[in-house]
């Protein structure tokens, strides 16, 4: 008893202090920032376009590649093809890469020089510089946390509802809609909060494709380099303030579907 005691208190420790190091940082940001310069800061257009656009480009951005990325990632969870392997440790290189490789190889390939970018340049369109390049080294860095989620919802789902459904006479498609994908919606809802979250934070690939116009964390770089601490924390604390607001919005949404999937299977049955 004695033993189990002392390993409870151990495992309590260790949690409180992890718990500390997360917390800490962000409760002495908040306090060392007064109330007046917050609301200062909150009133200034420069920082309201610079979280906005931090926002819809992250959301915009994660809404358009889930719908091209979720397949794959079914694709990935049910079949095996040659050099599967290979294609799955290609999907992870982004998470290891440093942010500013990273930035400089999307540059490359969406500058004038580059293959996206001459087809771009050939209709008058510019992506260094601009959101829609942005969202590209949003993507780059964040999609295979969509992705991976999404393969390991779709492993989870027993392949014999699917057989099962597609021997009654159903199509590929409709047991995609029906049976697969909400049997992991929660994987691929917690795989578009964390690209979502992901994106919003970048900052590395970012600043080398489009420093202007400045997304949250460059304008937060870009006042602590240029004006010092006291000037950059504000503007950390509202990016903070509405980024929980946002993830927690999503996470709320994910829990509704759930809800609203179960109720369906249910009538269904």
């Amino acid at each position: 008893m004695r033993y189990y005691s002392s390993f409870n208190l151990i495992l309590l420790l260790l949690s409180s202090l992890v718990l500390i190091f997360l917390i800490a940082p962000l409760i002495g940001m908040f306090l060392h920032t007064s109330t007046t310069g917050l609301i200062e800061t909150i009133k200034e257009r420069d920082v309201q376009e610079s979280i906005w656009l931090t926002v819809w480009v992250s959301f915009s951005t994660t809404f358009i590649f889930a719908i091209i990325s979720v397949p794959f990632a079914w694709l990935l969870a049910r079949k095996d093809f040659p050099l599967k392997n290979l294609v799955q440790g290609v999907i992870d290189l982004p998470v290891v890469l440093p942010h500013t490789a990273a930035g400089i190889a999307i540059l490359g390939f969406i500058s004038r020089d580059g293959f996206l970018g001459k087809v771009a340049s050939s209709a008058g369109i510019s992506f260094v510089n601009n959101p829609a390049g942005i969202a590209l080294a949003m993507a780059f860095v964040s999609l295979p946390f969509l992705i991976n989620a999404a393969r390991d919802g779709f492993m989870s789902v027993p392949e014999k509802l699917e057989k099962a459904a597609l021997n009654l006479g159903a199509g590929r498609l409709r047991v995609f809609m029906t049976i697969s994908l909400p049997l992991a919606w929660r994987s691929i809802i917690s795989g578009f909060v964390m690209m979502f979250a992901r994106g919003m934070s970048e900052f590395g690939a970012v600043v080398i494709v489009a420093y202007h116009p400045m997304v949250a964390p460059v304008l937060i770089y870009d006042r602590f380099s240029s004006f010092g601490l006291n000037y950059a924390r504000p503007a950390a604390v509202i990016f903070i303030i509405v980024a929980l607001v946002a993830f927690t919005g999503l996470r709320l949404l994910s829990n509704r579907k759930k809800v609203t999937y179960s109720e369906s299977d249910y009538a269904d049955s």
